[in-house]
C-alpha cells in the first residue's frame, strides 16, 4: 500500500486492516494480552454468572443473561476476593464486555450486564466451564497416574 493511501485511511479502515494482521503466535501481537485476560478463571466465571448460570439448583434451566449487582456476583463466585472481583469487572468494562450501571439510591446500587461483545464471549466461556466440570474426574485420574509414575 502506498504512503498516500495509508495517510488517507480512516481510523476504522486502519482497525479493519489491523484485524487481518493480528496473529497471537507473534510475541508483540496485542491479542496475546486479550487472551491472557479472557483465559482467567474469574473472567470465565463472571461471564457465565452474568449469562444466567450459577446460583440455581441442579436441573433448573439457566435464567438467561441478566444484570447482577456486585453483591450478587460476589455471592455466586465463591472464593473471589473483593479486590479480584473489582479488578475483573473493571477490566471487562474497559474491554467493552460488560456495562456498569449506577443507580443513585441509598446506598448506591451498581449492576453489571453483558454487552453484545460479552455475550459472544460468554458462549466460549460457558463451553470451557462445562468442559472443565465434565472432564475433571478424568483429569484427576490422569494426574494421580502421572504422579505415581514419576514419584
Amino acid at each position: 500500500m502506498s504512503e498516500d493511501a495509508m495517510v488517507t485511511q480512516t481510523a476504522a479502515q486502519r482497525r479493519e486492516q489491523a484485524k487481518v494482521e493480528y496473529d497471537a503466535f507473534l510475541a508483540q501481537c496485542p491479542s496475546r494480552a486479550l487472551l491472557d485476560r479472557i483465559s482467567d478463571k474469574w473472567v470465565v466465571l463472571v461471564l457465565c454468572a452474568l449469562g444466567g448460570e450459577g446460583g440455581r439448583t441442579e436441573g433448573t434451566p439457566a435464567a438467561g443473561p441478566a444484570p447482577l449487582r456486585y453483591s450478587e456476583l460476589a455471592r455466586r463466585l465463591a472464593g473471589v476476593s473483593q479486590k479480584m472481583l473489582t479488578q475483573t469487572l473493571r477490566s471487562l468494562e474497559r474491554d467493552g464486555l460488560v456495562t456498569r450501571d449506577v443507580t443513585p439510591t441509598v446506598p448506591v446500587t451498581v449492576a453489571y450486564a453483558l454487552t453484545d461483545l460479552g455475550l459472544s464471549l460468554r458462549e466460549v466461556a460457558q463451553g470451557l466451564r462445562v468442559w472443565a466440570q465434565a472432564n475433571m474426574g478424568e483429569v484427576l485420574t490422569n494426574r494421580d497416574a502421572y504422579d505415581a509414575r514419576t514419584s
